[in-house]
């Protein structure tokens, strides 16, 4: 019986063309490197009556697409790196593809294209070893033996693009022909078509990297004209201190503030915070969210804009408060912080510190507690005399290592999951190794509470907590986040807010403790963060809007009455 390598091998016996090589090529990634949109089309169909035409459709569409893509590649063998580049990147984008249910749409890829090599770390395992190789161990052998015909530039060109004519005309036809089923399917599920690999990895990759080149050069637009400190610094006892935590892939109905079952937050709930319960992200991951929740503009002036702008920690900066930014992730602060006084928590720290809170790059939040005290004295005292707003960016539970976000004897809920391939483990593994990580940032944040107690000496205290985005953790068989905001699911928008006023806080703001106990289910989003610190630390400026301040109603006047 003949062997697929022997096939091959007599295929590659005598001098094929590189447009034989490429149509070769599109037809065995369609087949070999798409089982994550098979998979979807038939969970989509139901019955195979439905979802057998939906396949047959779509490969159609997908082989048509690889090869005109490839077409552009077909000249000599100095493309075999290349193709062979293709194949590895097309298996690649299968595996996370099936491990983790997500879709290389071009927000991920940017994304991924940040990631450190702390996160890479994370996500490399065993099992992609073996999916590459699958995937790629055939066709790249081929791609080494094959001998390709030597032909002139021009006659290439032409017969290339009689290629490209081709396979868009297939791709039209079946398109028209099988528009009724097509057309409502790609409406309503618009995620298959970041399915389609590798043409949407190759395209979600030229739009996050080669796309930007040919933009226009952003401008950056002023917004701190006319900012000022309010008439509570004018007779102040003491400055305030404000700490806003910054958190990382948490979900809100895991925090038992919230109604979870598991107590998750002993700590917070111990320190009597207050849990706002409906409050949505910007985005659905760290590259689209942090920058959305600082800036002015909210959600959809944000993603329309066509110039930068300074944000939230430019207009505390301008106010002449003192403003430090204090990062527990390689990734950094994606540009918010570069405008002011910023440093990583793993920067000067003893060697007995990091050997305790850090695994190479990657250290627990515990570590953001240490030198606190002399980070902030390198602050100008001028300006600490007014007033200082700590910005602390956490690790929280950035998955899919999960369980290395909670520290040995923080992990309350066991056995959990210890694996990166987070479908190999049971949901009650999973579960728990997430759960750590939540109990973990609760113990973070009562210790980063109890430290503001301390400093009420001298300062008037108050801490906000606000995550980035959630996580999807199996549900609807999708892991981690990343998703496309508008078919994301709920558990990947729906984050966590909680804050702490210290007496001094409240007495200096005049806030009403009834008032904001009674708000804890107004609907909120990111595009509240910017006014709502603004309001709390009493800066004035243009861009400040009272409709968006989630505390103006409990401010002074009847607020303080109803107290």
């Amino acid at each position: 019986m003949a062997t697929p390598w022997a096939a091959v091998d007599a295929w590659m016996a005598r001098p094929r063309s590189p447009r034989q090589v490429v149509v070769w090529l599109g037809l065995y990634l369609a087949l070999a490197a798409n089982w994550p949109l098979w998979i979807e089309l038939a969970r989509i169909g139901g019955a195979p009556s439905v979802y057998l035409p939906s396949i047959a459709s779509m490969a159609l569409l997908t082989v048509c697409g690889t090869v005109a893509l490839l077409s552009l590649t077909a000249w000599t063998r100095w493309m075999k790196p290349l193709w062979f580049g293709i194949v590895l990147l097309a298996a690649g984008v299968q595996h996370y593809m099936l491990s983790y249910h997500v879709v290389m749409d071009p927000t991920m890829l940017a994304n991924a294209l940040q990631t450190d090599p702390a996160e890479v770390r994370d996500l490399l395992s065993w099992r992609l070893a073996f999916n590459l190789l699958w995937v790629c161990a055939l066709p790249g052998w081929a791609i080494w033996r094959v001998r390709l015909l030597p032909q002139p530039l021009l006659s290439q060109a032409w017969r290339n693009g009689l290629l490209l004519l081709a396979v868009a005309v297939v791709a039209a036809g079946g398109a028209m022909v099988m528009n009724r089923q097509l057309a409502p399917l790609m409406r309503n599920n618009v995620g298959l078509r970041y399915m389609m690999n590798p043409v949407a990895s190759l395209y979600s990759t030229a739009s996050a990297t080669i796309r930007p080149m040919f933009k226009h050069s952003r401008r950056l637009v002023p917004i701190t004209a006319g900012t000022a400190l309010g008439a509570s610094y004018a007779a102040q006892s003491k400055p305030p201190l404000f700490v806003l935590v910054v958190g990382e892939t948490a979900r809100a109905d895991h925090f038992s503030l919230n109604g979870y079952a598991r107590d998750t937050t002993p700590e917070l709930a111990a320190r009597q915070v207050l849990s706002w319960r409906d409050v949505h992200s910007c985005g659905t991951n760290t590259l689209a969210s942090v920058p959305c929740m600082f800036s002015p503009l909210g959600k959809l002036g944000y993603e329309v804009r066509k110039d930068d702008y300074e944000n939230l920690m430019d207009v505390l900066q301008a106010s002449g408060l003192a403003v430090f930014w204090l990062d527990n992730q390689a990734g950094g602060c994606k540009g918010v912080c570069d405008r002011v006084p910023h440093a990583s928590a793993s920067d000067q720290l003893e060697d007995g510190v990091k050997a305790a809170l850090c695994d190479g790059d990657e250290c627990l939040d515990d570590v953001m507690l240490r030198n606190l005290d002399a980070r902030l004295a390198t602050l100008p005292a001028e300006r600490r005399a007014k007033g200082v707003v700590l910005v602390m960016h956490q690790m929280g539970s950035h998955g899919p290592a999960y369980s290395k976000r909670s520290s040995p004897d923080a992990k309350r809920f066991l056995p959990e999951c210890t694996s990166n391939a987070l479908a190999e483990c049971s949901h009650s593994e999973l579960m728990n190794a997430y759960d750590n990580s939540i109990a973990y940032t609760d113990r973070f944040l009562g210790k980063t509470i109890d430290w503001l107690k301390a400093q009420s000496g001298h300062y008037d205290p108050a801490l906000l907590y606000l995550s980035d985005h959630g996580e999807s953790l199996g549900e609807y068989g999708l892991f981690l986040h990343g998703l496309p905001y508008n078919f994301a699911p709920e558990v990947q928008k729906h984050v966590p807010m909680v804050s702490w006023m210290g007496d001094g806080m409240k007495a200096r703001r005049r806030l009403s403790s009834a008032c904001m106990t009674a708000g804890l289910d107004t609907p909120l989003t990111h595009d509240n963060l910017f006014h709502t610190v603004l309001g709390l630390m009493d800066v004035t400026t243009p861009s400040y809007k009272p409709a968006l301040d989630a505390l103006a109603s409990c401010r002074g006047g009847d607020a303080v009455a109803a107290r």
